[in-house]
């Protein structure tokens, strides 16, 4: 019998292209390796637009409570891969372009399997434990404010410092990356 444990790995950062992008990387150099690969993104499980806008389009608490269904992210995934888990997991949730429930069947997580999870607040004291490691993206403010789109950077970044201040992301990452520019990444000694 194999053996080998299905791992869950987070993306968290507060740029989604960017977390998108690396988690591409990351699952595209495993896949290279024949690893099994779980790729998900935060952004098939948003909730409901009329949930996630019910404060208005610009509101920073509304994005760090309400956009994410992270209680279905754990069910679906996290758990779900955990070594008791049901070893199947739901690619997305919904389709953030039409604002619907999307119809997927989950699929099968045999052994070895590593889940790659990006997106924002991931490191969060409801999510985090569903993680085996946390790479977590530090993001300077400018760096934000340049680099986030326009339609979106007062509501992410105001979410991004309370994120910040509550949660404090980069102590519980196992690896912090530094991010202002992403063809120039930095590991920050931890």
């Amino acid at each position: 019998m194999d053996e080998r444990p299905r791992l869950r790995l987070a993306v968290d950062g507060p740029v989604q292209a960017d977390t998108a992008r690396l988690a591409d990387v990351v699952a595209g150099s495993l896949s290279d390796l024949a690893v099994p690969v779980a790729r998900v993104s935060t952004r098939d499980f948003l909730r409901g637009r009329s949930v996630r806008l019910e404060y208005g389009h610009d509101d920073p608490d509304s994005v760090y409570d309400l956009y994410y269904d992270f209680p279905a992210l754990r069910r679906e995934v996290l758990d779900a891969l955990a070594p008791d888990g049901r070893h199947t997991w739901l690619p997305r949730l919904r389709d953030p372009e039409t604002d619907r429930s999307v119809r997927v069947s989950p699929e099968p997580a045999p052994p070895g399997t590593v889940a790659v999870v990006d997106g924002r607040f991931l490191a969060r004291d409801d999510v985090r434990d569903g993680f085996d490691l946390i790479v977590h993206l530090d993001v300077s403010e400018g760096a934000l404010g340049r680099r986030l789109p326009a339609d979106e950077a007062k509501r992410t970044s105001g979410a991004w410092a309370r994120y910040l201040t509550e949660d404090a992301p980069a102590e519980y990452a196992d690896l912090v990356v530094r991010f202002d520019h992403p063809d120039r990444p930095a590991l920050k000694p931890g």
